[in-house]
């Protein structure tokens, strides 16, 4: 097979560049997987209410009614874009995309059937709306897994990316679309200012520079990229960024501006154009109001449903393994700076504290806090609880008394605390959580300065569907056992 220079074909499926055609593909597929989960919807709500039978008496046969209700409910998805290739594969916008799109058909049935006076079993639409809303979900998640293993991979169905500013934000850029690519952005080479270019190739660490900022159109065409991502310099004016656009139009690059400001979540986000300046508003982070009592309820009602009999359990366990209780109790600092004993079943023997002084020197993290992959204080039943993180289960108590939350950053020790300084202070602006980023995103296996910036990243964008997904990456984060020790 003949391939053009710096493009990739299909090869055994290991890898495929995110063309137009690729594109084309993969929505085609979300459309057929739609359709597939929808008719099924439809033929288990009919099976369910009229248990197979003929349903008698009905003003619209049902031979019209469930096709159409099937049609009805992929024009909603794609009126809601939920198609769109900006969306798909990355973030939480596409399940929420999807669920308001099948909330608002639900909404126009039961309205127009209010309207033209006709009658339409509730029960029917009720189960056709739930099971084809969760298998909307469920079939957008497993696509979305498939799609990300083969980004993880080596870069299948990626972006090439050409990166356009000043040198260090250049090698900023870089680095954060590397830190996740299974969002689809493989950098493929950069451009920066005229004067920076030397009479030989450069190299941006592993990135080749390939051009300067008068010749970013010729760059494009060299190394095939597909998309363009300028991000901050002096010398990209309001001028040439819109001129660059102009010679990018019709060419089927994508031109993407990444603004100076970072680690601010879409929903705080607004675009504001004023005499044709695009102003962005940042709404502040919410720290109070209904969303947060929400969280409150939801947190309290979460840990209700633990069952007992599996803490009775554990406890049994750590007590039988080794001498001491089976539960620990550490002070620890919460929202607001307060202090608070946090409970956790032990792991490690009686007298840890007192051995922890010997081994300081050997901290293998970068930061304020203490981590050794083989402490050998850790017990032998303390091992298996911390693989599984079943030693944290004792927190539901501080949940259910309001010290900490399911989700968060996690409580730091009054001695971490003491040293903060800057913004590592804010991770105090809310509760301290069971699991958060920092745990569905490696653990342990994180720099402290990666765990930090995720802490904050949640401080400032909190919301309860982030806390959703992090609950659910949590129960991948602990099965896959990544940096837990």
């Amino acid at each position: 097979m003949l391939l053009t220079p710096g493009r990739s074909a299909v090869v055994n499926g290991l890898f495929r560049p995110w063309t137009r055609a690729a594109v084309r593909s993969y929505i085609q597929t979300l459309v057929v997987l739609d359709s597939a989960v929808l008719i099924v919807a439809v033929l288990v709500a009919y099976v369910a209410h009229f248990g197979g039978g003929l349903p008698r008496g009905a003003e619209i046969p049902y031979a019209v009614a469930a096709p159409g209700l099937v049609l009805a409910w992929l024009v909603s998805l794609r009126a809601l874009r939920c198609y769109d290739d900006r969306i798909i594969g990355y973030g939480a916008d596409e399940y929420r995309r999807v669920s308001s799109a099948s909330l608002r058909l639900a909404g126009a049935v039961v309205i127009a059937g209010y309207v033209f006076d006709v009658e339409v079993p509730r029960g029917f639409l009720a189960i056709a709306f739930a099971v084809g809303t969760v298998g909307l979900e469920s079939a957008r998640f497993t696509a979305r897994k498939r799609l990300h293993r083969s980004r993880s991979r080596g870069g299948g169905w990626s972006r090439r990316v050409l990166v356009v500013g000043d040198t260090a934000h250049v090698l900023e850029l870089v680095d954060t679309l590397r830190r996740e690519p299974y969002a689809g952005y493989q950098v493929v080479g950069a451009c920066i200012p005229d004067a920076l270019l030397a009479p030989v190739p450069q190299q941006l660490g592993d990135v080749p520079v390939v051009g300067s900022f008068r010749s970013i159109p010729e760059a494009v065409a060299t190394i095939d990229a597909d998309t363009v991502a300028v991000t901050a310099s002096g010398q990209l004016t309001a001028t040439r960024l819109r001129r660059l656009g102009w010679q990018l139009e019709g060419t089927g690059v994508d031109l993407v501006v990444a603004p100076a400001l970072t680690d601010v979540a879409g929903p705080r986000i607004h675009t504001r154009p004023v005499a044709g300046l695009p102003l962005i508003h940042v709404e502040a982070p919410e720290f109070r109001g209904v969303g947060k009592l929400v969280k409150g309820l939801v947190d309290r009602l979460a840990a209700l449903l633990v069952l007992m009999p599996l803490l009775a359990l554990i406890a049994l366990a750590v007590t039988v393994d080794s001498r001491g209780s089976a539960l620990f109790r550490q002070t620890r600092v919460g929202q607001g700076g307060r202090e608070f004993g946090v409970w956790k079943f032990r792991t490690m023997v009686i007298n840890a504290d007192a051995m922890l002084a010997e081994l300081t020197a050997r901290n293998e993290t970068d930061g304020l806090m203490f981590k050794l992959r083989d402490d050998p204080r850790v017990t032998r039943i303390g091992r298996v609880l911390r693989k599984w993180s079943l030693d944290e289960l004792p927190q539901l108590v501080n949940v259910l008394f309001g010290q900490m939350s399911l989700v968060g950053p996690r409580p730091p020790l009054p001695s971490e605390v003491a040293r903060y300084d800057g913004d590592i202070a804010r991770r105090l602006l809310v509760k301290p959580g069971m699991t958060g980023l920092w745990q569905v995103s490696g653990r342990s296996d994180l720099s402290w300065e990666d765990g930090l910036r995720l802490d904050l990243y949640y401080v400032e964008n909190w919301s309860l569907t982030a806390d959703l997904t992090i609950l659910w990456k949590t129960f991948g984060a602990v099965l896959k056992r990544r940096g837990a020790y």
